[in-house]
């Protein structure tokens, strides 16, 4: 139940809020994620871990228009026994009374004998069956021959089809005209013909404007049609329009009259179309201006880009119409084939309330802040949604992915093209990488929430778009992607036509042996939802090594089914120590699906060699122990350093660690890849340091080696710290998000310069004359103070929940919560939380924030293990008030026995089960899965902690000392 409920809350989370973040698409997934950690059981690992990684990524914000909720269609195809071949549509949108009418003409070509014939239709849509007229059609001149007689029609139960049942067999070759009135509502969501307003600049009050938003299948809610991505027919098009307005449609207009009805309304006649999907037809009415464009430079072979604003100064017009025509343009190139559209509509929104975009062909429709941004990463996906994805389209929902996937990929080579990639900051594609590894390398990944899981699956073909793009080579891959746009043109494709195409290129350019075929590696990585590990085991007396591979897996158990059926091919590049070259690699060795194979020809003894650079492909790397140790002394080397770069070393760092993490690696081999932290100064490299640290701190909270592990911290983070000391004005991003990034970490492990610096900052709050009216105090001090501070300080903080004006930014109440409850290492602190959320059920807490406190309780030791007491010693009266409220009770029960990793945690669960076994209700089976979990922790810490406690010891004992608090 809670996995369907989580479902559900995805879909309704996905649509309303996937655009209110300015990050890219997967700080969707990282709130959803938050949401759902509240909801079900889960860690404070995996929430850090997204909101670092995820939170930060560039610019790659959701993109609705490329298919991408085509996760939530399960329906079948029509029946292809007929098929149109052109639609002749009238639209008579009636704006005051929120309504609209039209017909459609479709005429059709029976494929085979029928006397049915289907059509989708949403069940919104009024349809008189008694003023439905089919018509036969003479092959020779195309005349109108006889009515054909219609016996009845009905809507097919719960789904958006229509069938008409003819009284006679039409024969397969004939044609006929089919003639539809209908009558629809116009929606105030986003969907199918929908109605908005915006605030009119130049005078007060609104200003009304009507769309379409057909995407992914809407189409039916406007008129009937075959709503169908792989059935592609051209539009004959008028629509009618109140006078005053104008209305921009796919195509230019052609001429307009007074509407012969409809008193104050004109009717447009607009040139016909290409073939097209029905989702591309798109149309806005509004009282917009366009603007005069006789500045531009631009190129002859590229479309009129018409911007249509709501008085935007001529000076920003300039601007984004000069970014529209450099991205158009760069895309034109990379596609060697320009679009067969004559216009491009811009319409600038100011209030597009749930998309940021919508695009149909010849049409984009954006929300002005959007437009108006300088990145150029999600209007290139825009604008090549026109090519792939309108002009060819996918044949059916199952290759959306591939579609999604491969104008995300293209979009982000076009920014390396526009700017070199700066509005990414380094972090492509390592950011969506990170998440990919994390989330495939779970037990159960993705497993209650089907959104998810579809926009990893888009990552996940993403980046294997990536890698074979590196494998065959860009100029390649760019060859083939033109040959496939043109092979498609006005057709649809499946994915293997596109792999195919991929293929044909690669043999032709002598990238890929002729024995070789893109689409089977492709299928090899596309039906495992995992990924793979590879292993390299050096004889360094023959200068051989075995090759292996395997399902990736971090978590345990390492019990996944069939996971010793997962293989995979996979691109072997090598690297040695002899002759480091990362900037092209040319050579490749394609692994088979094989476990295992042999290669030779590899360095002396005492050189190392480094596998999947700059992550060519989606999988990491482990080696045996000398070769890693060969690396690690290596990178403490400064002048050899650099001759690794940053994309390598960051990786060689998430390897290690992650590796360790899994237990496929010694702790102390790991351990000593991060020494040359020491030296490092690139925010690409530290990126995944943060989160290691944060993983393997809460599995030592517990333990007797937890200060020291804070040591370790302390003497890792402190040089990087004073490197680069105070912010200062119009400093590089990157430096400021690695500046509180390492503030936060070292304040918490007790760093005392940094302690405080917080508490300095701190105290101006306290002594604020209006502490309610802001938080002055940066984020990554609040944390400390609640921690090493003292209970006046976080009363002082309690206060401020209490008194919250309603006039705040209600998420900075809920940042300040989040701290009070996961940050304090004292039991009174969480204990008094507790009381006024759980017990005295003071009324400033929601449902909501006792859900947030319970799950942030738990982000620490001393949190889980008071909880666990809390509820022990309480357990009447909790037991009765929140039985029956399954979220509460299913996360009070979670979070308080499922985090021990330790014999002792192991035996309070125990005790706390047996005593009250019986009782839990619908928790039952999440206290006994905490039990086994338990006891997979505790081989994990007896395996690892010695090793790790053996290793700091030594590395404190050189290490110099930082003023700590203790």
């Amino acid at each position: 139940m809670v996995g369907n409920t989580l479902d559900r809350a995805w879909q309704n989370f996905r649509f309303v809020s996937l655009f209110l973040f300015p990050q890219h698409l997967h700080s969707i997934v990282a709130r959803f994620m938050m949401f759902a950690n509240i909801v079900q059981m889960a860690g404070g690992t995996r929430t850090l871990f997204i909101l670092t990684i995820l939170l930060t990524a560039p610019g790659f914000k959701a993109f609705v228009n490329d298919f991408s909720s085509l996760h939530v269609i399960s329906e079948v195809r029509l029946p292809n026994e007929v098929l149109p071949l052109s639609y002749d549509v009238l639209i008579e949108p009636h704006m005051d009374n929120q309504n609209f009418e039209g017909s459609i003409k479709m005429h059709l070509r029976w494929i085979a004998d029928s006397k049915k014939v289907y059509f989708h239709a949403h069940d919104s849509l009024l349809i008189d069956v008694s003023q439905i007229i089919l018509t036969t059609l003479n092959m020779g001149d195309g005349t109108l021959g006889n009515n054909v007689i219609i016996l009845r029609g009905i809507r097919l139960p719960r789904k958006p089809v229509f069938v008409l049942y003819l009284k006679d067999k039409i024969k397969k070759g004939s044609e006929c005209l089919l003639d539809i009135y209908f009558q629809g509502n116009i929606s105030e969501t986003e969907e199918g013909l929908f109605r908005s307003s915006y605030t009119n600049s130049s005078h007060d009050g609104g200003e009304i404007y009507l769309a379409t938003n057909l995407n992914p299948n809407n189409a039916r809610r406007l008129f009937p049609c075959f709503d169908e991505p792989g059935i592609k027919v051209p539009f004959n098009v008028s629509i009618a329009r109140p006078k005053g307005y104008i209305t921009l449609f796919n195509t230019p207009l052609h001429n307009s009259i007074n509407h012969p009805k409809l008193r104050g309304y004109s009717l447009d006649f607009f040139h016909p179309t290409a073939p097209m999907s029905s989702h591309a037809f798109g149309f806005v009415i509004l009282k917009m201006h366009t603007w005069n464009e006789h500045k531009i430079q631009k190129s002859s072979d590229i479309p009129a880009i018409h911007i249509w604003s709501n008085n935007l100064s001529s000076t920003i017009i300039l601007d984004i119409q000069n970014k529209l025509n450099v991205a158009h343009t760069t895309i034109q190139k990379f596609f060697s084939i320009p679009l067969p559209i004559t216009k491009l509509d811009v319409i600038a929104i100011p209030s597009l309330a749930t998309v940021p975009f919508i695009s149909a062909s010849g049409i984009l429709i954006a929300r002005e802040s959007e437009i108006l941004k300088k990145d150029a990463f999600e209007i290139s996906r825009e604008l090549i949604y026109q090519w792939i994805g309108i002009w060819i389209t996918p044949e059916w929902w199952t290759d959306a992915n591939v579609n999604k996937a491969l104008i995300s990929f293209i979009a982000s080579e076009i920014v390396f093209e526009i700017n070199g990639g700066k509005e990414f900051n380094g972090k492509y594609p390592m950011t969506i990488l990170y998440s990919l590894y994390y989330e495939l390398s779970k037990r159960y990944p993705n497993s209650h929430i089907t959104g998810i899981k579809h926009e990893f699956a888009s990552i996940k073909v993403q980046l294997i778009i990536r890698m074979l793009c590196l494998t065959v080579g860009k100029y390649t891959f760019r060859l083939a992607i033109q040959s496939f746009i043109s092979d498609y043109k006005f057709k649809t494709y499946k994915s293997s036509d596109f792999w195919n195409a991929i293929t044909t290129q690669a043999i032709a350019d002598n990238s890929l042996d002729s024995d070789l075929s893109i689409l089977s590696i492709s299928e090899s990585w596309l039906k495992h939802s995992r990924l793979p590990l590879v292993t390299i085991i050096r004889d360094y007396d023959s200068e051989t090594a075995i090759v292996q591979q395997k399902v990736y897996l971090r978590e345990r158990l390492h019990d996944v089914p069939d996971q010793d059926s997962m293989l995979w091919w996979i691109p072997i590049a090598l690297t040695r120590q002899d002759s480091l070259n990362f900037v092209n690699p040319s050579s490749f060795i394609w692994m088979n699906k094989t476990r295992q194979m042999l290669i030779s020809n590899l360095p002396s003894k005492n050189m190392f060699i480094i596998v999947n650079e700059e992550e060519i492909g989606p999988f990491p790397v482990n080696y045996d122990d000398n070769n890693w140790n060969m690396l690690s002394k290596y990178l403490r080397t400064e002048e050899k350093r650099e001759s690794i770069p940053v994309y390598t070393r960051a990786k060689l760092l998430h390897d290690a660690w992650n590796l360790a993490y899994a237990g496929e690696l010694n702790f102390s081999t790991a351990l000593n890849v991060t020494l040359f932290l020491k030296y490092e100064r690139n925010h690409i490299v530290w990126s995944p340091v943060f989160t290691f640290l944060d993983q393997v701190g809460k599995r030592l909270e517990k333990s007797s080696i937890n200060k020291k592990f804070e040591l370790y911290i302390i003497e890792l983070l402190a040089p990087l710290y004073e490197y680069l000391g105070t912010a200062h004005f119009n400093e590089d991003i990157n430096t400021t998000e690695l500046r509180k990034f390492t503030t936060s970490f070292l304040c918490k492990a007790g760093y005392f310069p940094c302690f405080k610096e917080a508490r300095r900052a701190f105290n101006i709050w306290i002594n604020s004359s209006f502490p309610n009216s802001e938080t002055p105090v940066p984020n990554e001090f609040i944390c400390s103070i609640f921690k090493w501070g003292s209970m006046e300080e976080w009363m002082f903080g309690l206060d401020r929940i209490r008194e919250f004006p309603k006039s705040r930014i209600q998420s900075d109440r809920t940042h300040l919560l989040k701290m009070l409850a996961g940050c304090p290492a004292q039991q009174d602190k969480i204990i008094i939380l507790l009381e006024m959320a759980i017990l005295k059920n003071i009324s400033i807490f929601s449902d909501n924030d006792k859900m947030l406190i319970i799950s942030m309780v738990t982000s620490r030791s001393i949190g889980y293990t008071t909880l666990l007491d809390f509820l022990s010693n309480n357990w009447d009266y909790i037991h009765q008030e929140f039985n029956n409220n399954t979220n509460i009770w299913s996360k009070l029960i979670s979070s308080a026995t499922g985090m021990f990793s330790t014999q002792q945690g192991y035996d309070s669960v125990k005790n706390f089960y047996d005593k009250h076994h019986g009782h839990f209700g619908r928790a039952q089976h999440i206290i006994e899965k905490s039990l086994r979990n338990i006891k997979e922790e505790i081989q994990w810490s007896n395996q690892n902690i010695p090793v790790i406690e053996e290793w700091i010891d030594h590395y404190l004992s050189d290490a110099p000392k930082h003023a700590y608090v203790n």
